[in-house]
């Protein structure tokens, strides 16, 4: 479903299986000397069943990708006529979807080499920043520190005023937020990261009750930088003494992030060069003061709510469907909450994805049509909804 394509391929994730099968050790995996008595045990006769395997195993993946490539082939193309459609403002239909779920490759599994293969380096993984580098970066690119909640509940009522007086709804917030934190995340959550889990590791930028990504962050900030600023500077007149010029100073870094992020074509891929900076980096730890992060949170969703209306889309969309915006980005989430459910029903998810990100996407696959989706979206907020956190949210409205 990370735009997604579902951004958030990078969002919804799934619990890994509690035992797993022992692995089959390949030749080149094996130790030196173990590799050397596999290489003397390679016989004439196992290395000619290797090759035979390996000639039917790629015969088979080759077949499979070649169905494949014209399935995702035709994702696209139709994902064109919709939106050309849309454009000239014109009805989308049952033909407008590729209505069969992607192929799945059902042959041999690649065969293991009885003799040594050369030995490559393993790829370096990319490093993911957590809150320390957020807050390291901000403090040194824009010497900014948020101010920080003296409790969660401090931050969620700060959330909640904020998000009643943008439009949103107690429902929608805190649905979104049970989905999106498992019901009980901090305004610091980060994905991947859990404190019941020693040596779990980030899985993405991803902070906070709606899960803001980096470049959520800097994007925001470029497009609503301006109501940001102005609510800022309405609690600076409310103020005196040092809190004032605490919340000014606040203003000021503010104002040059502001900057920042506007120095770009307002664009996804251009604010996602500016975030994998440190001074995107520094942009993304605004997420965490309490007078800057609850508007970003909000933000994030009302974009979202005010693309739907922008559309002509008059009916409230539920928190499923809001997350589903969420998710997915405006224009790909917006496709499935106007779709009639007779079409939701029928409608594969493989239609709102790039190839890569539905193959990692196990939710989507195993729930594949956008019916079946929205409902396991519903069914974990209807559980998370009971957890403290999503309580003490919804007794913050």
């Amino acid at each position: 479903m990370s735009s997604q394509a579902i951004r958030c391929c990078n969002r919804i994730i799934v619990c890994a299986l509690l035992f797993a099968p022992l692995a089959v050790v390949p030749a080149n995996a094996a130790p030196a000397g173990l590799r050397g008595a596999m290489a003397q045990a390679a016989t004439p006769a196992a290395i000619a069943d290797y090759r035979r395997k390996l000639r039917v195993y790629q015969e088979a993946r080759a077949a499979f990708e070649e169905e494949a490539t014209a399935y995702w082939n035709a994702i696209a193309d139709k994902r064109r006529i919709r939106n050309a459609k849309r454009r000239e403002r014109q009805p989308v239909t049952l033909d407008d979807y590729v209505l069969t779920h992607p192929p799945l490759y059902a042959g041999p599994s690649r065969p293991v080499n009885p003799e040594p293969e050369e030995e490559h380096p393993p790829r370096q993984r990319k490093y993911i920043p957590v809150v320390a580098d957020f807050l390291k970066a901000a403090a040194e690119q824009f010497q900014f520190v948020p101010q920080r909640p003296r409790t969660e509940a401090e931050f969620k009522r700060a959330y909640a005023q904020v998000a009643r007086a943008s439009g949103l709804t107690k429902e929608q917030a805190v649905r979104v937020y049970s989905f999106e934190t498992g019901g009980n995340g901090n305004h610091d959550m980060q994905s991947g990261l859990s404190s019941s889990r020693p040596g779990s590791r980030a899985i993405s930028t991803a902070v906070g009750y709606n899960q803001l990504l980096t470049t959520n962050s800097v994007e925001l900030l470029a497009e609503q930088g301006h109501d940001i600023l102005r609510a800022l500077d309405e609690r600076a007149a409310r103020l005196s003494g040092a809190q004032r010029t605490a919340v000014e100073r606040k203003i000021a870094a503010v104002r040059r992030m502001v900057a920042y992020a506007r120095s770009v074509p307002d664009t996804w891929s251009a604010h996602a060069k500016l975030a994998d900076t440190p001074k995107g980096w520094a942009v993304h730890a605004l997420v965490l003061d309490i007078d800057v992060g609850p508007l970003l949170q909000a933000h994030k969703l009302l974009t979202s709510v005010v693309f739907a209306r922008n559309k002509g889309y008059t009916r409230p969309l539920t928190a499923a469907e809001l997350e589903m915006m969420n998710l997915t980005g405006d224009g790909t989430g917006f496709d499935m909450v106007t779709m009639p459910q007779a079409m939701r029903e029928r409608v594969p998810t493989s239609n709102f994805f790039q190839r890569l990100g539905y193959e990692r996407n196990p939710v989507a696959i195993r729930n594949n049509t956008v019916a079946k989706l929205l409902a396991v979206t519903d069914a974990r907020m209807d559980s998370n909804s009971a957890k403290p956190g999503a309580r003490e949210l919804a007794a913050a409205f």
